[in-house]
């Protein structure tokens, strides 16, 4: 990612705004997903490839984004992430917030996260220097990508239809990482593969 994506990304999302994804290097729908290697907020280090031949879900997050906490403290992320994982499903939170920077954890800080809001994801991963959100193109927290059990990205987008940080429009929303996990169990393609992200910037080096 260059100094002007990054630069578009402050300009367009530092309200919750969203910026043409053309700007921003990201994989396609259809091809591989970018392996990576982080450490999660247990101290291991976890990779993609480790969850070959599962769907694996990345959400990206910032404790004290309020688009963010819309999803937490209505209870609709740990929902979706309970169900996710039940069915099968790797579910990794990945924060990409850079130190300093608005949501930036150590593993203890992400720990205590992960108590206060009861996640239900399989694990939390550290990427304080934005490498994987960069590879992956994240811009928003939240942003969300699901990736096939063959590591080929299905969907990549916003967590629902409705850009807002209100908790009130979660149940008049289309909730995409559900409706695109089941139609991928069903075998079908993923109708809308492709939406656009709403949120607050991912707090990458020289984002704000």
């Amino acid at each position: 990612m260059t100094r002007i994506s990054l630069a578009i990304l402050s300009l367009g999302l530092g309200l919750g705004l969203v910026v043409n994804t053309a700007a921003v290097a990201e994989p396609a729908i259809g091809a591989p997903a970018p392996d990576f290697s982080l450490p999660d907020s247990d101290g291991n280090t976890r990779t993609l490839s480790e969850f070959a031949g599962r769907t694996v879900i990345l959400e990206w997050t910032n404790y004290d984004c309020p688009f963010v906490r819309k999803h937490y403290d209505s209870g609709n992320m740990q929902q979706q992430q309970t169900q996710a994982v039940a069915d099968g499903a790797v579910w990794l939170v990945v924060n990409s917030s850079s130190p300093g920077k608005q949501g930036h954890v150590d593993a203890e800080g992400a720990r205590a996260d992960i108590a206060k809001d009861g996640f239900a994801s399989s694990a939390y991963l550290l990427d304080p220097e934005g490498t994987v959100g960069m590879a992956y193109g994240a811009m928003t927290t939240p942003h969300m990508y699901i990736i096939d059990g063959d590591g080929i990205l299905q969907y990549k987008g916003g967590i629902d239809s409705i850009r807002s940080a209100d908790q009130a429009d979660i149940a008049k929303a289309k909730q995409y990482v559900p409706a695109a996990l089941a139609e991928l169990a069903a075998g079908q393609p993923v109708s809308d593969s492709n939406t656009r992200p709403y949120g607050c910037s991912v707090k990458y080096p020289g984002v704000d």
